[in-house]
């Protein structure tokens, strides 16, 4: 048998968020609390693209829930601390500040938005919370950057905004419904945008459309430069896939485009985005 050790949250009457990768494929699952008690939970389900996971707890007693915090009023600098329990030692408070805000592009998630910070974070703190200096949580512990296994200052959490809107999902469903348009995007370098000629580097390039696609649908072509989506400018694909993901599926949205030289607007169709294939382990 092999078992799997990770923090989590209590975010509302015996619901809990921890990272998926800690309970994927788990037959069964423990939750110890700080006093000693252990109490059985059950997985009311699972986003493989966040990597963020919902359980039940199989408990009558009431349960203490933390405060999300306003991730929006968040600033680098601000003073911050990462709860878990590292190494299987114990329940273990650090102490760091907010490294950097909306890292994305680093492999580890298909829609990223990290904090970044520099509070300690090892092996078992996955799941765990990072809290402001009021104790409102701020995002999940998720990943760490290191060379040696352990914590080298560059640890990423998940936010709390996004953390609220994957569990309200799969509170309702089971599953995060997100939108999909069928196309591969490539960011829009400088020197690809001086390559096209493009007047600025802000975009995403069309490099391949999925055949039957609501792109190819709508008349989206390969070369095509996405500028905005609706109201939303598009700074680069991973924001791209973020305003995309957001949009109900089934509904008309308006992708602005650059192509040859001239802007032009095409109406998209919005399909469910389908769920990812499982990596074999």
């Amino acid at each position: 048998p092999q078992t799997s050790l990770g923090s989590g949250v209590i975010i509302g009457d015996a619901l809990g968020v921890i990272n998926n990768h800690v309970v994927e494929d788990a037959e069964d699952i423990e939750v110890l609390f700080p006093d000693g008690r252990k109490i059985g939970a059950e997985l009311v389900g699972s986003d493989i693209e966040t990597d963020l996971a919902v359980l039940r707890l199989q408990t009558q007693e009431p349960m203490p829930a933390i405060e999300l915090a306003d991730v929006e009023q968040a600033r680098i600098g601000d003073v911050v601390l990462a709860i878990g329990n590292p190494f299987g030692v114990g329940q273990t408070v650090t102490m760091g500040i907010i490294s950097a805000l909306g890292r994305n592009q680093l492999g580890i998630n298909t829609f990223e938005n990290f904090i970044q910070t520099d509070a300690a974070i090892n092996p078992g703190n996955s799941g765990g919370a990072l809290v402001d200096t009021q104790g409102r949580l701020l995002g999940i512990n998720t990943a760490i950057y290191s060379r040696s296994g352990g914590s080298l200052g560059i640890g990423f959490a998940i936010p709390a905004s996004t953390v609220s809107h994957v569990t309200t999902q799969l509170l309702k469903s089971g599953r995060v419904s997100r939108g999909f348009i069928g196309v591969e995007p490539q960011d829009l370098t400088p020197e690809l945008a001086e390559a096209l000629d493009l007047p600025s580097d802000k975009g995403a390039v069309i490099t391949a459309i999925v055949k039957g696609g609501p792109a190819e649908k709508a008349g989206v072509r390969v070369g095509d430069v996405l500028l905005s989506i609706g109201d939303e400018p598009v700074t680069n694909i991973a924001r791209m896939l973020d305003i995309v993901a957001r949009q109900a599926p089934g509904s008309k949205v308006r992708f602005h485009f650059l192509r040859d030289g001239r802007e032009l607007d095409i109406d998209i169709r919005i399909a469910e985005r389908p769920d990812p294939p499982r990596m074999l382990r």
